[in-house]
Parts: C-alpha cells; structure tokens; sequence
C-alpha cells in the first residue's frame, strides 16, 4: 500500500493482532520471558550454572513440539516424559519442579500480557497429578518487626492466664516462641518428642529434628538450638505445663508438644500411653489467631514459616555471619539462606568504616605486621 510523504503509516487493528500473534514475534517474547525469568532467579543469589539449568528443561520440551510454552498441555509434557524425554524418576521430578517454577513466574508477571497479545491463558502444563507439592513463591516474605515480635509474645503471654484451655494455651505460647528464637519448621517442630532435648548439649542445650530433605534424599536430622532463652522456656514447659495432658509424659515415645485429643482406641484401653503429637495444621490455625490478636504494624499475618524467616532476618541483623544463620536454618547452601535476608536491614558504609577500623587496631596492635 502507498503511503503519501509526510503521513504516518496508521495501522489497523486487525493488522495490530496480525503482527503480535506472528511466529517471530511469539518466539522472541518467548526467549524475553525466559531472560527475565533468569533475571529474577539471579536476584535470589543463584549461580550462573543453576540459572542456566533451570530453563533447560522449558525450552527442551519447547523445542520438541516446536511450541510456545503457554501453547503446552499437559498431555505435550506426559507423552515427552514417557517417551523420548524418559530419564531416571529423580530427573524426570527436577525437570518437573523446574518447568512448574517456570509457570509460576509466568502466572505472576505476563499471565495478563499473554492473554492479550495471543488469548491464551496462562496454566502451567504439571497438572495437579505431577505438580511438585510446593511451587515457588516469587513474592517477598517481610517477617515482622523485632519489636513487633517482642511486643507479640509479651500480649500473648500476659492472655494465658484467661485462656479456656490453659495447657492447650500455653503449649501454643511455647511452640511460637521455640519457633521464633531456632528457626525451626512447623513440621520438625511438631515431631519433636522428649527424648530428643539434650540440655547438655552446647552452651544452652540443643534437641534433634528431622530436617526436610534436599533433592529428594528424605528427611536428615540435625540439631536445633535451643538459646538462653529458649532453654529457660522450655524447661518451665517440661516441669510446669506439660505433666497437664493425659497422656504418660515418662514414655520414651511421648510428643513434646502433645495434642489435646486422645486416640478412641487408646482412651477404651484406659492405660497409660505416650499421647499423639500436635499436628502442622493446628498449630498453623494457633499462631494465626495469635497473630490476628496481638500483633501490631504493617504486617498483619503470622504463620511458622515467616517466624522462620524473622529468626533468620533478626539475627543477621543483630551480628550473626551468614554461615551461622545457615547453620541455624538448617540451610546445605548459602544461596538459600541468602533468599531468607532480602529484608534484613544493612548497611554496607558503617561495616566498611566498621572494618577499616578494625583492620587499624590490628596494625597497631601487632607491629610486627608493618615490616
């Protein structure tokens, strides 16, 4: 079509849509998610090598069909696996978790741009019956405040004594506060049994948790420390609060944090018995309705994993190196750590002058050195 000098070419909606749905087009989009996907996962502190990998299997599966992946059904990823993409199971789940990783970002940043450029809708191809149980979470977690925490768990021990159920109560109290001062998980926690503290242990006495394992290995146990104060609490938990469950306390199997409810089968017995632990769920549910009644400032929601990042976040901050966060989280690697202190409050210019400063004491210190 001839375009007169001095007019701008005015395009037409239909020639618009006809551009953006182009083969080119999709495929370049395609590679500028998969760029920018490589780019967040770069800010969460990966190395160059797991960033690569981690869109690998995207484009192979991609690559086969000769499709975008907002194009991909569950049915593409099924017949790849099961065919020529067939690997040990070990593999054929990380590809999995990776390509479902992959979705997640997608749903979040260009669920909505996807839809209009080529009306589709964005949803991962790992249908429910192959999606790794946990996907990630590209939100950022902002634990509460160290005075928020504090300000927390003085309201919540102050309310203890009006509680309708004191045990139960209490046994919440000291399963928040545990959580908040060793940084443990909801599920290590509540699987926790007697026999597992060590008050002899270390400074102030450690207990033994299943740690969650890393690719797919099953759980590891590690120790848990307990801290001054989390000795202290635990101890008055032990002599004081727990002896009120009906359950037998002095067997070697006996939860540290039991459940109120007995067994129908144990309770016909009537016999002593060690009782059933406190589930995840139920103590998910407690600290949320603690958070709702006592806690104050910007964030308004507590569940057991934001503890965990306020254990992590509260003692980088308060002196702790990465490699002893780590090491109290648990971690394998510093990069994981690393994800759990994007809100810690730093700053590099003190700890430089902070370090300039030592390295000057040691100089004059040790004369030796200067030679």
């Amino acid at each position: 079509m001839a375009v007169e000098p001095g007019l701008a070419d005015v395009l037409t909606l239909q020639r618009r849509k006809a551009a953006e749905v182009s083969d080119g087009d999709e495929e370049g989009f395609f590679l500028d998610t998969i760029a920018e996907y490589q780019w967040a996962r770069d800010a969460a502190g990966l190395a160059q090598a797991t960033l690569d990998g981690l869109v690998k299997p995207v484009i192979e599966v991609c690559e086969h069909y000769g499709l975008a992946p907002w194009r991909l059904a569950p049915r593409h990823v099924d017949k790849y696996f099961a065919g020529e993409g067939k690997r040990s199971s070990a593999t054929v789940r990380r590809k999995m978790n990776q390509i479902d990783g992959y979705f997640a970002f997608l749903e979040q940043r260009y669920a909505g741009e996807i839809a209009r450029r080529y009306g589709i809708g964005v949803e991962s191809p790992v249908d429910a019956f192959n999606r790794p149980r946990h996907r990630g979470d590209f939100g950022l977690r902002v634990p509460p405040s160290q005075r928020a925490l504090r300000e927390l768990f003085a309201r919540w021990r102050d309310s203890l004594e009006e509680a309708r159920k004191p045990a139960v109560a209490r046994r919440d109290y000291v399963m928040g506060k545990v959580t908040y001062l060793s940084g443990v998980r909801a599920a290590e926690l509540c699987a926790v049994r007697i026999g597992d503290l060590h008050w002899e242990s270390g400074q102030w006495g450690r207990f033994l948790v299943n740690g969650k394992g890393a690719r797919g290995s099953g759980p590891r146990q590690r120790e848990a420390y307990m801290f001054e104060e989390g000795r202290a609490l635990l101890w008055w938990w032990i002599e004081d609060v727990r002896g009120g469950f009906s359950d037998d306390p002095e067997h070697p199997g006996a939860p540290l944090f039991p459940s109120e409810r007995i067994p129908p089968a144990v309770s016909a017995l009537n016999v002593s018995s060690p009782g059933i632990a406190v589930t995840p769920p139920t103590f998910r549910k407690a600290l949320q309705s603690a958070g709702d009644r006592f806690l104050t400032g910007p964030v308004q929601h507590l569940h057991p994993h934001l503890l965990r990042h306020a254990a992590a976040t509260h003692n980088y901050e308060r002196g702790m190196t990465l490699w002893e966060v780590q090491k109290l989280l648990g971690h394998d690697r510093p990069t994981t750590t690393v994800s759990y202190l994007a809100t810690a409050h730093a700053d590099p210019e003190t700890a430089g002058l902070a370090s300039a400063g030592r390295a000057v004491q040691r100089l004059t210190t040790d004369k030796g050195s200067l030679r």
